[in-house]
């Protein structure tokens, strides 16, 4: 009778879960996804970054980092610091303003919303009259002046928001000084910037659209100097003792002004179109930087020749006879000069440039010879190539990781030594338990390694697959050669590059061996590398192996994209992982899975044809078999083909739609009489039109029948040491999950190690396990008898593991997508007789598809003596789900991601001790963590510096971005 009874609760399991679970977003890595907006303290050695979607991120030093969001989402227009103040203002594109403090809690930093206020005008005003444009914090660090497209100048008091109204300044009170004759050009139509004196807070300058300037004083409320130029006004910026300003404009010219001590008309001392004569594209921004061999830098955004480089996203850096045009890849958001700070410094001395572009933060060195580009710490353009796979392997050897960080700073050397130039705030989270790496898969056939021990996502080392095809581009092309007489000096900088030379190329599935160094790698066009880890350069022949995965079965013909082809003789590498074999599937369809065991020296692959086993030492193909069904057609075109009929794929849903519903009606006309089962039909009729009305993601679903298309796609392949012929002797073993429900297995005789090299490695099939409703296998595992998962290939040699109990019977788990009731099934079978001995039913939604699954070790965060193993199941929902192990019971739910962000739930990979990793942006990486023990999430404090007497000299933001309305 007691499994009729429902178990009662148990609050001894329930105060483990509450010490073992407990979800966490904690940080995201990458670079923010439409960056809008940007500013700079000097006096905090903060940088603020502003996006469309509202968000505001702060960064420091490595592991300095805040993050804050306006609750409107509105873009970030302008960003802006208070000076000597952990405070900062933001202008939204609703003309809110925002006021953003940073003050300590529980001993840390947070960024907390203080205040926030919209300008408002008289009744009847039209919208103009208070839309900002410009905004300078004063440096008494209590006003904020506003200026706008009606020309008028708001003061506004901090941190109230309270508008002095008896301080505006009007443009009618700025043209009682201007000379008659301009007034009729409607000068002060807009406020296009604001500059505070940098030697006399009481007077500010003021630029309008239309090209005049005036210098305003504050104490008096009148002009003291008007500068009239001749074309539209773009910025403005005070050199550093006040004497001269300089001002940037629309024909792609900047003016160099005098500031006199009487009031005599000034007269520009230079005027300078530096791409010119032809027409030029606006310079939006310009810097004027002094140092003490007397040659300035000149450093402006744009001015392009608009003919032949109006397309180019540049930043001009001038000193002496030197100069050079960064050539940015996508558009530049604004950018920043980091230049010496101290009131008593006679020099500005400038040491780096900061460049945020819509895709990349780019950081140059100034102090360096060539001015390079400094290798950031953070803010990595995660999607420098599209994203095509993710793969993360905890607890990394030290050896393999030196190793490899030494591969990496071979190819950093054309990067400055310079130490990171924003270093504000200290990061006090404790240093990581372990050294982890992510490795992201590239649509350019590129693999990079990440450092993801910590906040800081950082890359180690770049691996390129390309140098073993024949591609269009040659990958001994420098794209930042130029010639002697060049002009415009362009030099191409940032790492931002979304176009690949193939498509085929694109990197789907990746698996590092963490002892052995090898890794497998396999791509678009059916290529599978296996590589192993050289410290030196080297030039070896790769050698090449087919496999027809197809066997020569008539009736097939592949309508896919042709194989890449292969280059002839030795290939040069660089020191890291180098390929030594290349076996190509036929067809050359996308890889679908793939598995790796270094000790055996074995790789596995599979696509939608079938799967493969491969000896990499003997370089011989083991074994192919064909999954393909009759029905698979769709599997012979590939995902490069346009062939996919619309029609085809509409007349197969409502086909769905009829089956279910006769089928429904004949079990509904089993029983009841005529108006009941009239009813029911009513109701199915109505149910089948809310059904083709939700979108895909939330239709119901049945049980696939064998002609469903797809059915031989591999998802899954697991190596084991397991019974798989009797109880009294293991071997190893390949399984393999498809779509259509089927597990295979393979029994496999590896040679002992004195006769490994001599003697082939042989395969039998030994087992084929249909499941009933035919659901996609997305998992395979096999438990020892312990009921612990099998170590990983080389663990307990490397003692990390305890060796697999083989006396106990094996327990062989399938993870599946049940669609029968649309459920999630998960089953554990007994080895080596295949019987089913225990099911889960995750009987939830609607909808409801098992995504992605990995065991993951939980240990509890009041002792260090208990851990448990358990599954981690993400599903097509959004929703992560925990569930013990051997008994299969669901220990908690979290929702994690938006069931509607498809390519998040594609893109999310699990770590091996309850954490996670998924895509919310192009950009991004948003962590996670399921445990409450391994947590890395930023933790971080930023001190309020000495305010030095004097320091309005240079405590102003260094980066305003004025918005310009049209």
């Amino acid at each position: 009778m007691r499994r009729f009874l429902r178990p009662g609760h148990d609050p001894v399991r329930e105060r483990l879960k509450r010490d073992l679970f407990q979800f966490n977003k904690t940080v995201e890595h990458g670079f923010p996804h439409q960056p809008s907006a940007l500013g700079y303290s000097p006096f905090l050695r903060l940088m603020a970054i502003g996006t469309r979607s509202g968000a505001i991120k702060l960064y420091g030093a490595p592991g300095v980092e805040f993050m804050g969001l306006h609750e409107e989402n509105n873009t970030v227009m302008q960003i802006h610091f208070i000076p000597d103040q952990c405070q900062l203002v933001t202008l939204l594109d609703d003309n809110s303003l925002h006021l953003w403090s940073l003050k300590q809690h529980s001993g840390a930093s947070e960024l907390r919303e203080e205040h926030r206020f919209t300008l408002k005008g008289p009744p009847g005003s039209p919208p103009s009259a208070t839309q900002i444009t410009a905004v300078l914090p004063h440096s008494s660090r209590e006003l904020l002046y506003l200026g706008t497209e009606s020309g008028n100048i708001f003061v506004v008091e901090l941190p109230s928001f309270r508008v002095l109204e008896d301080r505006t300044i009007t443009s009618e009170a700025v043209l009682q000084r201007v000379p008659e004759d301009y007034c009729n050009r409607q000068l002060c139509e807009l406020v296009e910037v604001l500059r505070e004196h940098p030697k006399n807070p009481d007077q500010i300058l003021i630029g309008y659209s239309r090209g005049l300037i005036v210098l305003w004083d504050l104490q008096n409320n009148k002009v003291t100097h008007h500068f009239l130029g001749s074309q539209q006004l773009e910025n403005l910026y005070w050199q550093r003792d006040g004497s001269k300003f300089i001002s940037c404009h629309y024909d792609g010219s900047y003016t160099q002004w005098p500031v006199s001590s009487d009031n005599r008309q000034p007269e520009p001392l230079e005027n300078l179109v530096p791409y010119g004569p032809f027409p030029c594209k606006a310079i939006s921004k310009i810097y004027w930087q002094t140092t003490k061999n007397g040659l300035p830098y000149i450093i402006f955004q744009g001015g392009m020749p608009r003919a032949s480089y109006g397309d180019r996203h540049s930043i001009s850096v001038v000193h002496g006879s030197q100069q050079t045009a960064f050539d940015f890849t996508s558009r530049v958001i604004d950018f920043f000069i980091i230049f010496s700070s101290e009131p008593t410094a006679e020099f500005d001395d400038p040491s780096a440039m900061v460049v945020l572009a819509e895709e990349e933060l780019v950081v140059i060195d100034l102090k360096t010879a060539g001015w390079p580009a400094v290798h950031p710490p953070y803010l990595a353009s995660l999607h420098c190539s599209a994203i095509t796979c993710s793969h993360h392997v905890s607890n990394i050897p030290l050896k393999l990781w030196e190793r490899i960080i030494s591969a990496g700073s071979k190819q950093n050397i054309h990067y400055s030594n310079m130490p990171w130039p924003i270093d504000g705030g200290s990061n006090i989270a404790p240093d990581p338990p372990q050294r982890d790496l992510l490795l992201t898969g590239h649509e350019d056939g590129t693999v990079r390694f990440w450092d993801a021990s910590g906040v800081c996502l950082h890359l180690l080392y770049k691996l390129s697959t390309v140098r073993v095809f024949l591609t269009d581009a040659d990958p001994n092309d420098n794209m930042n050669t130029l010639g002697e007489d060049e002009w415009p000096p362009l030099r191409k900088v940032g790492t931002f590059d979304p176009y690949s030379d193939d498509p085929r190329l694109g990197i789907q599935k990746i698996y590092l061996c963490k002892y052995s160094g090898y890794l497998a790698v396999a791509g678009t066009a059916g290529q599978v590398l296996v590589m192993e880890l050289n410290d030196e350069d080297a030039e070896h022949v790769v050698d090449h192996a087919e496999a027809d995965l197809l066997q020569d079965q008539e009736g097939y013909r592949w309508k896919g994209h042709e194989k890449l082809k292969t280059r002839e003789g030795p290939v040069r590498f660089e020191a890291g992982f180098q390929p030594f074999v290349l076996v190509q599937c036929q067809p050359p369809a996308v890889v679908t899975s793939l598995a790796l065991h270094s000790e055996w020296k074995l790789v596995a692959f599979g696509t939608s044809h079938g799967f493969g086993l491969f000896d990499h030492q003997q370089k011989r193909l083991v074994f192919v078999k064909c999954t393909l069904h009759p029905s698979d057609q769709l599997a012979l075109e590939g995902p490069l083909s346009r062939v996919k009929s619309l029609k085809k794929s509409l007349r197969q849903s409502f086909r769905r739609i009829r089956r279910s519903r006769v089928s429904s009606r004949k079990r509904r006309g089993g029983s009841g009489n005529a108006s009941e089962v009239q009813e029911a039909n009513a109701k199915f009729d109505q149910d089948a039109l809310q059904e083709m009305e939700l979108a895909p993601v939330q239709r119901k679903i049945e049980a696939r029948s064998a002609e469903d298309s797809f059915t031989g796609f591999v998802r899954t392949l697991y190596f084991a040491d397991t019974f798989l012929r009797d109880s009294s002797r293991h071997c190893p073993s390949l399984w393999a999950g498809t779509n259509g429900g089927t597990v295979y297995a393979f029994c496999l005789r590896v040679p002992p190690a004195e006769r490994r090299v001599d003697e082939p490695v042989r395969a039998e099939q030994a087992k084929e396990i249909q499941l009933m409703h035919r659901a996609p296998v997305v998992g395979i595992l096999v438990l020892d008898g312990r009921s612990t998962p099998l170590p990983e290939p080389l663990e307990v040699a490397h003692d990390l593991s305890k060796s697999p109990d083989m006396q106990g019977s094996h327990q062989l788990l399938v993870v599946s997508e049940e669609q029968f009731k649309a459920s999630i099934t998960q089953e554990v079978f007994t080895l080596p007789k295949v019987s089913s001995k225990l099911k889960l039913k995750l009987t939830a939604l609607e909808g409801c598809r098992v995504r992605k699954v990995m065991v993951a070790n939980f240990g509890s965060c009041k002792t260090d003596d208990y851990s448990e193993n358990d599954l981690a199941v993400l599903t097509n929902l959004g929703d992560i789900q925990i569930i013990s192990l051997p008994f299969l019971k669901l220990q908690i739910r979290y929702p994690c991601i938006r069931k509607e962000d498809v390519s998040g739930i594609a893109s999310c990979v699990f770590t091996k001790y309850g954490q996670g990793f998924y895509l919310i942006s192009p950009s991004e990486f948003e962590r996670f963590s399921l445990s409450t023990k391994w947590l890395v999430e930023p933790r971080c404090v930023v001190d309020m510096p000495e305010v030095t007497s004097n320091n309005h000299v240079h405590n102003k933001s260094d980066v305003e971005n004025a918005v310009r309305k049209s």
